[in-house]
C-alpha cells in the first residue's frame, strides 16, 4: 500500500509525466530489441586436391546433393528449419602460393548453394604438400563463424598424408577450434588404422570430432527409379519460376541450368537429388532471383531499374510486377510440392532397392553421420 499512498500525494501532473516516460522508455526498450536468429548449420569442408585425391573430388561433387537434403531435412527443437551455409576449401594443391601454405579459400561460408556447386566443378588435382593444421587454421581465421552456442560450427577436412606435415600445429589449429566452438572432424582417405597411426584420429578427438575413413576411389551408387525422369521435367518446369534481377542476375539464372547438367552427369538419379534440394528451404537465391528477395522485402519489386529487370518485365507497372512475381511464386511451390511428393515415393523405391554395399566407406555417409551425432547436443533432430 505505501507506493500508492506516495504516488496518491504527488500532483497528477507530474504521475502523468512519469507514466508516459516509462512507457516510451520501455517501448523503445522493445523497439531496439534484435529478432532471435534462427539457428545456423555452418560446414567447412577442406579438401585435398593433391594428385591422389581425383577419387575424394569425385565424391564430393556426386554428394553435394544429397548431403544438402540430409540437412535440409534437419529440424530445431522449436520445429524450425536451421539455416545452412557451406564454405569450402582447397589445399595440398602445388599450383597454389607456396606463401600460403598451398591451400585457397573456394567459397566462404554461404546459402547460394549454386555457387558452391559451381566451385567444387572447378577443382583440379595436383602435386603436393598436404599441410593440415595450416589449412584448419586458415578456415577459422577467414570464415565468418557465427558466437551463437545454439549454432552447429564443423569442420570437415579430408586427405591422405599424415595430419603432422607442415608448420602449423595441428594440436594448436585445433585448440583454436574449440574456443571458437567449432567441431574439427577428420577424414582419412585410405585404411582406418593408418589414419590413426598419422594422427588423423588425433586432431579430431582434440575438438570432440569424429575420425572416419573412406574409401575415396569408390564410385558414388545411384538406384534409378521411376520417378527420376519426372522429378527432371519438373525441375525444368521449376526453372522457368525464377526471376532474375541485378546486373549479374541473368548470369545467375544461366549458372542454375549449368549446375543441373553438373548434377546430371552423374546420373538422373542425381540430377534428382539437385531437384529435391531446389524444392527445399536451403535453397534461397534472394541476391538475383525476384521471387526469394521479395519474400525478404517485398520493396526490390519496386525499387529494382528497368534495365536490371529481365525483358518481359522491362515494360510492366509496378502493379503488374507484385502480380506477376506473385503467379511464379505460386507456381514455384505447386511445382516443389510435387517434386517433394515424387521424392517420397522415389525414396521408398530406393529403400526397397538398396544393396547390401556399406555406406560408411563414402564421403556423404561418413559426413551426416557425424552431423547427427553432434547436432543432438544443439537440439538438431532428423526423423
Amino acid at each position: 500500500m505505501k507506493p500508492i499512498i506516495y504516488f496518491s500525494i504527488l500532483p497528477k501532473a507530474f504521475v502523468f509525466s512519469v507514466v508516459v516516460f516509462l512507457m516510451a522508455f520501455t517501448s523503445e526498450s522493445i523497439d531496439e530489441q534484435e529478432p532471435a536468429k534462427p539457428q545456423t548449420i555452418m560446414l567447412a569442408l577442406l579438401l585435398d586436391t593433391s594428385n591422389s585425391m581425383d577419387g575424394l573430388i569425385d565424391q564430393a561433387k556426386a554428394q553435394l546433393w544429397k548431403i544438402v537434403n540430409e540437412l535440409a531435412a534437419a529440424k530445431c527443437g522449436d520445429g524450425s528449419q536451421p539455416e545452412i551455409k557451406i564454405a569450402l576449401y582447397e589445399y595440398g594443391n602445388d599450383g597454389l602460393p607456396e606463401s600460403e601454405g598451398y591451400i585457397r579459400q573456394v567459397s566462404p561460408l554461404s546459402d547460394d548453394l549454386d555457387v558452391i556447386s559451381e566451385k567444387l566443378f572447378s577443382l583440379r588435382t595436383n602435386g603436393g604438400n598436404e599441410f593440415c593444421g595450416h589449412v584448419i587454421r586458415t578456415s577459422l581465421n577467414q570464415l565468418a563463424w557465427s558466437a551463437s552456442d545454439a549454432d552447429l560450427k564443423m569442420i570437415f577436412i579430408a586427405g591422405n598424408e599424415p595430419f603432422t606435415q607442415g608448420s602449423v600445429s595441428y594440436q594448436l589449429a585445433c585448440s583454436q577450434a574449440k574456443e571458437k566452438g567449432v567441431v574439427v572432424n577428420t577424414i582419412f582417405c585410405g585404411d582406418f588404422n593408418e589414419g590413426i597411426l598419422t594422427n588423423w584420429k588425433s586432431g579430431a578427438d582434440l575438438t570432440g570430432g569424429t575420425f572416419m575413413s573412406i574409401q575415396q576411389n569408390s564410385k558414388t551408387v545411384y538406384i534409378p527409379t521411376p520417378y527420376d525422369d519426372k522429378i527432371a521435367a519438373l525441375n525444368d518446369q521449376l526453372n522457368t519460376t525464377y526471376i532474375y534481377y541485378g546486373k549479374t542476375g541473368s548470369y545467375k539464372k544461366s549458372q542454375q541450368v549449368v549446375q543441373d547438367n553438373n548434377a546430371e552427369s552423374y546420373g538422373k538419379a542425381n540430377k534428382a537429388e539437385r531437384a529435391v534440394s531446389k524444392s527445399s528451404h536451403a535453397y534461397k537465391n534472394s541476391s538475383w532471383d525476384l521471387v526469394d528477395a521479395a519474400k525478404d522485402n517485398d520493396k526490390v519489386i519496386t525499387e529494382t531499374k528497368t534495365e536490371d529487370l529481365p525483358t518481359e518485365m522491362k515494360s510492366m507497372t509496378i502493379e503488374q510486377r507484385k502480380v506477376y512475381v506473385q503467379q511464379k511464386s505460386q507456381e514455384r511451390k505447386k511445382i516443389q510440392d510435387e517434386i517433394l511428393s515424387l521424392n517420397k515415393q522415389r525414396q521408398e523405391y530406393i529403400s526397397k532397392n538398396a544393396s547390401q554395399q556399406s555406406k560408411d566407406a563414402m564421403l556423404d555417409a561418413s559426413m551426416m553421420k557425424s552431423i547427427k551425432q553432434k547436432g543432438t547436443a544443439k537440439n538438431l533432430k532428423w526423423e
